[in-house]
């Protein structure tokens, strides 16, 4: 497998860690040339000038390509060669050649970058810089494991390296293997690669001096087994356990991350197993750990009494180590150049204590650094020399240096070798750093306590106090939790910033050590000072905020993590608030106010963005699906945010729903303040913008309760007023509607033919029509979502009452007056000729009326069928209201339930949500009522006295009564009753029989009584008369099949008191018409018109005469 298709591999699969995946790369890429060149795969290993083993080459400078392309020809590997192409490919971006074209992996996303560009690219010139080249990760596998090495297309089935099924990687196939030795090239980058910490860098002063974090963690080893020196870690490995210790190193490089290694069965125990273990997790090589031991060693030599971590262990580790002990002259170099930068950066870059008079020392000691570079150029015999005196007179200004007094620490220590902290807690970071498990660093190695209290022997050396140490690795944790993603890292952070002691927690000596930690950088275009705390903490505090102030992107996950990280926000707020020497310029809760307002806008603008880009190709209304949207996102807000929220802030949910309600309301203001009628959009926004309301209300009552909510909507919140605009535009849609119903209905009305449908309805189509009509627009008013006051249902309510009775009206409106229908009256005469007095005639006799013919054929036209329907339609339409009102009530109440207003309801709590509605129809149910009473009444009217006109009323009892009784009527008026009950629904037929019976009855009297000079009665017709009445109320009692017989019995008692008078002799009516005439009262109980009327009926010279004489009646014809 070479590097290309290496690459290929990892790109298959970035879902890692890209940190994980590049020390991955790195370690898999040792242990497969170290597998190549220990095996018999390589006849014969050429080695690079200077180097005697392979432990003295590093193997990451190591072409891989020209390593397996001489495997595949069997020829010589020439290691220099091999080192030089490598350093060669990096001036060239990677390929892959074994497609049919070359494969280049862009540093650039294509897919971002937008078509090609049409136009000619510019020359290219003769000499380009080299591209910047970021070595691909590689994907983590389970246990480690080398498949074929080679690909089918580099080499050939017998040539295969490995048989097709993984083979596990053990210290079987790798005798030889050993540690990379030595230092890594300048050019190659940093170890660990930062990928989500752009904001996660101290805020400590850059080195001058240009050290990297691998001289930094090579230093801190050397401190760290100074450090131990005096508890016998200066002990030396001795060269035949070089094995036994690659075997360890295997086991553990080949264990997966799922799987625990029981490491205190597998190192040597005591304080030498734990520096073998530093010594792995801080990657320093065997052969670098045995130079510094043996270096430490000799500079104690002839120093009895003095303590490690007294001495200046760079400027000792110069003087003992000599070049002899490295294998080439490049890495004694670098070693020689780190040493000399980390005393130049401890000892003058960032004095804290001025130099006074030892400040000329300084550019003394400047001058020795550059002479001692400057001996290596020089011949052997003189460059020994002046090294050596450099040394001897660096050893004296440093010494001086380092001893100033007044460091103004904890530690009380003499000899303070690095003057500024930060240089300090840069290698103490480095050393905390070693607590994670190099297999899987999300997870701290298991010898973490032991490492921690190892390091406690650095705390002298450094300057570091208990403060500094969780602060340093409170820092440190954090920093691996962003790296790696383990929310277990976190929870020892909050631990670690627990344990930081707040200002007036520390001791006096504390306050003034923890003051004195300042260092000033280079910062947003100038020079910031900063102390201890806000070196470490600020970074973490930046990253913090900036997750929170968008929460809803971060943890949309779930609640856990985010609520780790808010109490790692809360913690170092409090910490870095007393740094300003004052309190903290707000409450936690304006803090969490501020988070809720910065993501919620970040949410809701990202929201609004993709839903108006949706709405564009949809084309549905945006306000309504961004009303739906924002729900969720309180929904979710609610659900998984402000409840970890709220333990900082108690009305975290409060703020967030009330931020929301302004958001939506910003959106939704300009489309209230347009809207004019209810068109599609209103219809849909409208309902949409309530239910969130109602909901933003419900969330903010649940917290705040009934009474916060009422003070909540008075200071936070300005309420959509969404019912008052709907209601409006409701009310303006209703009475429109009700213009357009009247219209429809004068419609349906002029169109009815007043023909029954069916026998079974036997009513008109109109009254249908107007059903329709109205239950259309009551469907219409219910199917709009829009919320609705009880306004706009009165309205309707008064509407559809105006049109029930304009229906009526226009049914009865054909409907001609009792006059037009009734003959006129004759003249009252008396039975002998007679000049009648002229002023009695006119008060007693009326005009004669004609009826003209338009009214008479419009009279004509209401025939007995079609009065009847008439009838019908009007009691359809009165039985069908409770119906519509019970409907009308129900859909009401129902859509008052499902949209009940939380705040006012919270308002009136003592009144009923759904208001009393019963009896809106009993304007419309008066008005039927009433016209069909005068339906009956104008049929039975019609019958007597215009169709049944002649039979009755003109030959009833004419010239006597036992010539035309009134049984000659009664089989008219049988067929009449037919007609009648054949078209007139159950319901309606005692009342037009019973309007027909008074119609019967009124014509009777008007034949007794104003019948003319036709008609003649004397007390001897009274029987036949009275046998005629009772012949009539039989008739319409029809054995109990028609008119219950008490209301028949009423209707003909008014009839019976006039035959009774009839009955009577005529000097008995005229003795009490005299009376009644006189003032007095009748004995029979009636009026003198009637007993005038009575008399002028008789034939006979008593009554002619009386009448004449009294009254001035003419007489009609000359005595028979």
């Amino acid at each position: 497998m070479d590097d290309c298709e290496m690459t290929v591999l990892c790109f298959d699969l970035t879902r890692e860690n890209a940190i994980e995946l590049l020390q991955r790369y790195r370690r898999d890429r040792q242990v497969l040339l170290n597998y190549i060149l220990s095996g018999n795969l390589i006849k014969k290993v050429v080695m690079p000038p200077g180097a005697i083993s392979l432990d003295d080459v590093d193997i990451d400078q190591v072409s891989v390509d020209y390593v397996l392309n001489c495997a595949k020809k069997g020829e010589p590997l020439d290691l220099g060669d091999a080192i030089r192409l490598f350093h060669d490919s990096l001036d060239y971006p990677y390929v892959n050649n074994t497609g049919a074209a070359e494969e280049f992996y862009l540093l650039t996303k294509p897919e971002y970058s937008g078509p090609a560009p049409t136009r000619e690219p510019p020359p290219v010139p003769a000499t380009a810089p080299s591209p910047v080249v970021i070595p691909p990760p590689v994907v983590e596998s389970e246990p480690v494991t080398v498949s074929s090495p080679v690909t089918a297309t580099n080499l050939t089935k017998s040539q295969s390296f490995d048989s097709p099924s993984e083979k596990e990687l053990t210290i079987d196939d790798i005798e030889d293997f050993e540690d990379d030795e030595d230092e890594f090239d300048s050019r190659r980058a940093s170890r660990r690669h930062q990928t989500d910490a752009s904001d996660l860098s101290l805020r400590l002063p850059l080195f001058e001096t240009g050290i990297t974090d691998d001289d930094l963690r090579e230093t801190a080893y050397e401190i760290l087994v100074a450090a131990a020196g005096a508890s016998g870690g200066l002990i030396v490995p001795q060269k035949e356990k070089k094995k036994e210790k690659r075997h360890r190193l295997m086991r553990k490089l080949g264990r997966s991350k799922s799987e625990s290694v029981d490491t205190h069965s597998q190192r040597q125990p005591g304080l030498v197993g734990l520096l073998e273990t530093m010594r792995a997790q801080l990657e320093i090589t065997e052969s670098m750990d045995i130079r510094t031991r043996q270096g430490l060693l000799n500079a104690m030599v002839g120093k009895v009494g003095k303590r490690m971590d007294n001495i200046l262990i760079p400027l000792e580790l110069l003087c003992c180590i000599s070049r002899a002990e490295f294998s080439d002259m490049k890495a004694y170099l670098r070693w020689q150049k780190r040493q000399l930068n980390m005393l130049e950066e401890g000892l003058i870059n960032h004095p804290v204590v001025g130099f006074g008079e030892l400040g000329r020392k300084v550019n003394e000691l400047r001058n020795l650094f550059r002479k001692i570079e400057e001996s290596e150029s020089l011949p052997p015999s003189a460059a020994e020399v002046q090294r050596t005196e450099c040394l001897r007179s660096l050893r004296e200004v440093a010494t001086s240096l380092s001893e100033r007094p007044a460091r103004g620490d904890l530690t009380g220590e003499v000899c303070h070798w690095a003057d500024g902290y930060h240089l300090n807690v840069a290698l103490y970071e480095k050393m905390l750093g070693s607590v994670f498990d190099i297999l899987d660093e999300g997870k701290l190695t298991e010898e973490v306590e032991e490492i921690l209290e190892l390091l406690k022997s650095t705390w002298r050396i450094l300057g570091i106090t208990e403060t500094v140490h969780d602060t340093c690795y409170a820092w440190v944790l954090f920093r691996q939790f962003v790296f790696t993603g383990e929310q277990g890292l976190l929870k020892a952070v909050i631990d670690h910033l627990r344990k930081i002691p707040l200002k007036e927690q520390r001791g006096p000596q504390e306050r003034l050590h923890l003051k004195s930690l300042r260092s000033s950088v280079d910062a947003e275009g100038g020079y910031q000072d900063f102390s201890f705390f806000q070196s470490f903490l600020s970074p973490v505090q930046k990253w913090v905020d900036k997750k929170l102030n968008d929460y809803h992107q971060h943890f949309s996950e779930g609640p856990s993590l985010m609520a780790d990280v808010v109490t790692v926000a809360m913690l170092t707020r409090r910490i870095l608030g007393e740094e300003n020497d004052k309190a903290l310029e707000s409450p936690d809760r304006d803090q969490i106010d501020r988070y809720i307002t910065s993501s919620v806008k970040s949410a809701f603008l990202k929201m609004a963005h993709s839903v108006e880009f949706k709405a564009d190709t949809t084309h549905e209304p945006v306000l309504a699906t961004l009303a739906e949207e924002t729900k969720k996102l309180l929904k979710k807000d609610t659900t998984i945010f402000t409840p970890v929220l709220s333990k900082w802030h108690p009305q975290a949910a409060v703020v967030s729903a009330s931020l929301i309600h302004k958001l939506y309301g910003n959106k939704l203001r300009p489309f209230l303040e347009h809207a004019e009628h209810l068109t599609e959009d209103v219809v849909s926004v409208f309902p949409a913008a309530d239910a969130l309301e109602q909901y933003i209300m419900s969330v903010m009552a649940s917290v705040a309760g009934d009474d916060g909510l009422d003070s909540i909507c008075r200071q936070k919140i300005a309420p959509y007023q969404i019912e008052n605009k709907s209601g409006t535009l409701v009310l303006r849609w209703v009475n429109g509607q009700l213009e357009r119903i009247e219209t429809w209905i004068k419609r349906a009305a002029d169109q009815e033919v007043w023909d029954p449908i069916s026998p079974q309805q036997r009513h008109g189509s109109s009254i249908v029509e107007v059903y329709r009509i109205i239950e259309e627009t009551t469907d219409q008013f219910f199917a709009f979502k829009v919320p609705m006051r009880d306004g706009e249902l009165n309205s309707l309510w008064r509407g559809l009452d105006k049109a029930f009775q304009v229906y009526t009206q226009l049914v009865t409106a054909a409907l001609v007056d009792k006059e037009d229908l009734v003959p006129p009256v004759p003249v009252l005469t008396r039975h002998k000729k007679e000049l009648g007095i002229k002023a009695f005639v006119k008060k007693e006799v009326q005009e004669v009326k004609t009826v003209d013919e338009r009214k008479a054929a419009e009279i004509t036209q209401l025939t007995i069928p079609k009065l009847c329907v008439r009838l019908n339609s009007l009691y359809y339409g009165i039985s069908q209201l409770s119906k519509l009102e019970d409907s009308i009530n129900e859909r009401w109440a129902r859509k008052k339930t499902e949209n009940i207003n939380i705040r006012r309801s919270t308002s009136e709590k003592s009144k009923s949500a759904v208001p009393n509605q019963k009896n809106q129809f009993d304007g419309s149910r008066r008005e039927i009522n009433c016209a069909i009473d005068r339906l009956c009444e104008f049929t039975g009217m019609k019958v007597i006295f215009w169709d049944l006109q002649q039979p009755f009323i003109d030959n009833l009892y004419r010239n006597s009564v036992p010539q035309a009784r009134l049984e000659t009527i009664t089989e008219v008026l049988d067929l009449v009753l037919n007609q009648l009950c054949e078209v007139i629904v159950e319901q309606l037929r005692d009342r037009v029989v019973t309007g027909l019976l008074q119609a019967s009855l009124d014509g009777l009297l008007r034949v007794i009584l104003d019948g003319g000079s036709t008609r003649v009665f004397s007390p001897n017709d009274a029987p036949l008369l009275e046998d005629d009445l009772e012949t009539l109320k039989e008739f319409f009692i029809a054995g109990g099949d028609g008119l219950p017989r008490g209301t028949v019995e009423n209707l003909v008692s008014r009839v019976r008191p006039v035959i009774n008078l009839i009955k009577q002799e005529t000097r008995v009516l005229i003795d009490d018409l005299r009376e009644v005439t006189q003032g007095g009262k009748s004995k029979f109980g009636t009026d003198s018109k009637t007993l005038l009327r009575v008399l002028c009926h008789r034939n006979d010279s008593e009554a002619s005469h009386y009448v004449k004489k009294q009254f001035k009646i003419p007489s009609s014809a000359p005595s028979t």
